[in-house]
């Protein structure tokens, strides 16, 4: 299949690009600076430019493009960010599909914040309601910018990802040092869930996103077994055979971190039900496994 991906070169889309061209799959990596080689095209979303004859003959369009949620202080100028960038990255994508007449399907990123700052112990499967909070504001309007594409008939996808557990990016290369010194340890109550999802299933997930053509609407990237935070402290403690009696107390994290927070102390109880429905196979389904495929 040809697909083309925007955020590439990120965390979650340099592996994605080179697990897709592994299994044979053609890849053109957008990108805003001059291309580099006959893999990559230019594109600008923040001015809504994109060639749309980039996307003919196009299979599959995957967004990942957008700035990083784990960045401090969130000034009221980042979160214009934060939004913009992920608003724009793919209000420019769909509306150029929904102008071709062979449409390419748009995978397109979303966040399991989708589901609000929180929500205590409700399961929480993509027929859920959305909750409130500021990501998940971002989140729906992130979502809303792909309508263009979903509305000229294209078959959209909105990948509701969660923590992605790999000591390269993602919370373990945060939280990697800290538990390595032994200063690791629960954050608040630890009884809000914390979902998570490996590596190695997301980039399955995604590839199977990506090449069915039945699979449309929002996702849930987590894994089949999330936990709270207590559970996923112990378990990484145990992982790296080092204590995890520090507690990060709630109040203080706020203070310190503001709306940021809310990304540790807020509970949402996610399960991948669609992925499971369409007969997905979790390699990694629990926190155990994750974390011993992501240190290995």
């Amino acid at each position: 299949m040809k697909i083309v991906i925007s955020g590439a070169s990120g965390f979650l889309g340099t592996p994605l690009r080179r697990h897709l061209a592994d299994a044979g799959h053609e890849i053109t990596q957008l990108v805003r600076s001059d291309p580099a080689g006959s893999g990559q095209a230019r594109w600008d979303p923040h001015r809504g430019e994109l060639d749309a004859d980039l996307l003919e003959g196009v299979d599959t369009v995957i967004n990942l493009a957008g700035a990083p949620f784990v960045h401090w202080p969130w000034t009221a100028s980042y979160k214009r960010t934060l939004l913009d960038s992920r608003v724009e990255t793919s209000r420019t994508l769909a509306d150029t599909i929904a102008r071709l007449d062979a449409k390419p399907a748009l995978v397109n990123a979303s966040g399991a914040d989708y589901y609000g700052d929180d929500r205590g112990d409700e399961r929480l499967d993509e027929s859920s309601s959305t909750g409130s909070g500021f990501l998940a504001s971002v989140v729906r309007e992130w979502e809303e910018a792909t309508r263009s594409a979903r509305e000229a008939g294209a078959r959209v996808v909105n990948t509701r990802t969660s923590a992605v557990i790999d000591r390269r990016g993602g919370p373990l290369k945060t939280m990697g040092l800290p538990f390595r010194l032994g200063l690791g340890g629960r954050v608040g109550s630890g009884r809000q869930w914390f979902p998570t999802i490996s590596l190695d299933d997301y980039l399955a997930a995604m590839t199977r996103l990506a090449t069915d053509d039945s699979m449309q609407g929002p996702y849930n990237m987590t894994g089949p077994d999330p936990v709270t935070n207590a559970e996923f402290t112990k378990a990484l403690g145990r992982q790296l055979r080092r204590p995890t009696v520090m507690v990060a107390p709630a109040f203080a994290l706020k203070a310190v971190m503001g709306d940021l927070a809310t990304v540790v102390i807020g509970s949402r109880r996610v399960v991948p039900t669609r992925l499971l429905d369409a007969g997905f196979e979790f390699v990694h389904p629990d926190i155990e496994s994750q974390l011993e495929a992501a240190l290995d």
